[in-house]
């Protein structure tokens, strides 16, 4: 009777984590693509006067070829963001030949971040109306050290241009799009440490009274601001993993504990 009550009590414990781990998960703020404000219709023409986006936005702008095209977004821990591209070229009756364009992504420290996957740099024919080009990131960690090149909380530079066309289309008119979106990785790469500030130019620590950091204002905060870096789904997998082990402990104990004393044998034995 007492192992079964055990057994109760524990299943009803772990009941209660349960439902308390989802609750957390719940009111964790998890980024998601914003639309509240209207996409950009032109492109920064360096890192200080990049153009602010949102994820989920498609940003267009009108330019010569030959320009270096700027937008920066925000990605929080936890992202895995992916950044397209899509340039419509000028007639090809105006073009001498064929072009290629690449598509770059720096961190809030601007250092170059490689793509996991996507065509970052691509050639475009002559008689070719657009071309397209993506990138996706590695998964945005919440810390690192200072000498590693991951990817981290903060402003995401995106860099778009032509690197080999004729020197006679130098000029002509091209217009680009330019979308950043991400997926929530989980918490197979969540890490144990947090930034102190997210990497955004301007960005500052918390102050005294543990107010959320202070962002530049022509970069947006994630919607729901910027993760606290503390919650993760591994904490549900760590609870499981305990409740799971006590369970077992108990149950091998009330197998090998057996029935007790035989009533036959006499109690000097």
């Amino acid at each position: 009777m007492r192992t079964a009550r055990a057994l109760t009590t524990t299943l009803l414990a772990a009941t209660a984590l349960f439902s308390a781990a989802g609750a957390a998960a719940a009111d964790d703020p998890s980024p998601t693509p914003g639309k509240s404000a209207a996409a950009p219709t032109k492109a920064g023409t360096g890192f200080r006067d990049a153009t602010a986006i949102e994820q989920g936005q498609k940003a267009t702008a009108t330019a010569s070829a030959g320009d270096y095209l700027y937008w920066v977004f925000p990605a929080d821990a936890g992202q895995r963001a992916t950044v397209k591209a899509k340039v419509a070229l000028p007639e090809s009756a105006d073009r001498h030949g064929g072009s290629t364009w690449q598509l770059d992504v720096y961190d809030g420290l601007r250092r170059r971040q490689s793509c996991m996957y996507g065509m970052q740099t691509r050639g475009a024919a002559k008689d070719a109306a657009t071309v397209e080009l993506s990138c996706t990131l590695r998964t945005v960690r919440s810390w690192a050290e200072p000498w590693d090149n991951d990817p981290l909380p903060g402003s995401y530079y995106v860099r778009l241009t032509v690197t080999d066309l004729p020197e006679e289309d130098l000029g002509l008119p091209v217009r680009a799009e330019v979308e950043a979106t991400s997926a929530d990785s989980g918490g197979a790469h969540a890490g144990d440490g947090s930034l102190a500030a997210p990497l955004v130019a301007g960005a500052t620590t918390k102050d005294e009274e543990g107010s959320a950091p202070k962002q530049a204002a022509a970069l947006s905060e994630p919607n729901g601001g910027w993760a606290s870096g503390w919650w993760s789904d591994r904490w549900i997998w760590t609870v499981a993993g305990g409740l799971l082990g006590a369970l077992a402990a108990i149950a091998g104990y009330s197998i090998t504990r057996g029935s007790g004393r035989p009533g036959r044998v006499p109690p000097a034995a």
